[in-house]
């Protein structure tokens, strides 16, 4: 029996799964996270490999018994010569496995349309959008940086409800819910050390500022009115990258599928609802993930490699 292996590379954690023809995992691990930009692209192969090695070993599964592998990366995609030299270097890795490297919003969208045509959206620490048309063609939108963009991600948002906070204490926005549990959480006795906190706390930190968002959500839920308006802010900031892909792509249908991933979309209804909306608005159809990431990875590599 062949197997493939799915990894799911992500900025704060790593997911991998093997399976066999179906797609469907017999084993599966989580690890930490595995950005190039952060940890550098040898000490990424590396860990990539080691944890696919025990992976395997769980599963009592030689590498001599893999078809392939597909790896979704955070930032591939983005400069040429780094992707041949990611490229290079995971072969030799992950020989005589061989691999199929793709950006983590491929393996996106391929778990949550099951490889169908439509736009996946991802709203987790930063935000982007993949599309794949009718005729095999694929678009992206969004992704770029944290400092000009991830519009409507939970950095994005984690920001957004920093300057909330900020309006709320010092008169220019009226006090919500937002205002008490910051002020609790970060044990501020005074309005005006938010600064010191922030800098110290959250500014180095890019998982810590999307980690913020989370205040934003309790505070939107005990109804204040400015946090829940930061989630229809996110949406509508969203449905402008599906609404950029569906321009690029073609579709068969005249009402295009649109599913999404992400950390966001743990605030429930207060995002989905106005994302609902939005999509909707550009004759879409939001629909919940059919599959994982990981699993998106499987399916890409059982297709690259079955053909």
């Amino acid at each position: 029996m062949k197997y493939w292996i799915g990894i799911d590379g992500g900025g704060t954690k790593t997911a991998f799964a093997l399976s066999a023809a179906d797609g469907v995992p017999i084993q599966t691990l989580a690890t930490t996270g595995c950005s190039y930009q952060v940890l550098g692209v040898e000490a990424v192969v590396n860990i990539l490999r080691k944890d696919t090695a025990r992976l395997l070993s769980q599963a009592g599964v030689e590498w001599s018994d893999c078809a392939g592998c597909c790896i979704g990366l955070p930032c591939y995609g983005e400069n040429p010569e780094i992707d041949s030299f990611i490229v290079k270097q995971m072969e030799k890795a992950f020989a005589p496995v061989p691999v199929h490297i793709v950006n983590d919003a491929e393996v996106g969208w391929a778990g949550s349309l099951e490889c169908h045509e439509g736009i996946h959206v991802v709203a987790g620490t930063g935000s982007i959008a993949f599309g794949r048309g009718c005729d095999g063609q694929s678009a992206r939108s969004g992704g770029w940086d944290e400092f000009y963009g991830d519009e409507g991600s939970c950095y994005w948002v984690g920001r957004q409800a920093m300057s909330l906070f900020s309006k709320e204490a010092d008169g220019r926005a009226p006090k919500g819910a937002l205002y008490d549990i910051v002020r609790k959480e970060c044990g501020l006795l005074r309005d005006f050390y938010f600064t010191h906190v922030v800098k110290e706390s959250y500014a180095p930190y890019r998982t810590e500022v999307a980690a913020f968002q989370k205040y934003a959500c309790q505070a939107a839920e005990a109804g204040d009115h400015a946090a829940a308006e930061l989630y229809r802010e996110a949406a509508r900031e969203l449905a402008l990258m599906v609404r950029a892909i569906k321009k690029q792509l073609r579709f068969s249908t005249d009402i295009v599928d649109v599913s999404y991933f992400g950390g966001l979309f743990k605030a429930g209804e207060l995002i989905l609802k106005p994302f609902r909306e939005e999509v909707e608005a550009l004759d879409c159809n939001l629909k919940p993930p059919c599959r994982t990431a990981t699993e998106g990875a499987l399916l890409l590599a059982i297709k690259y490699f079955n053909a």
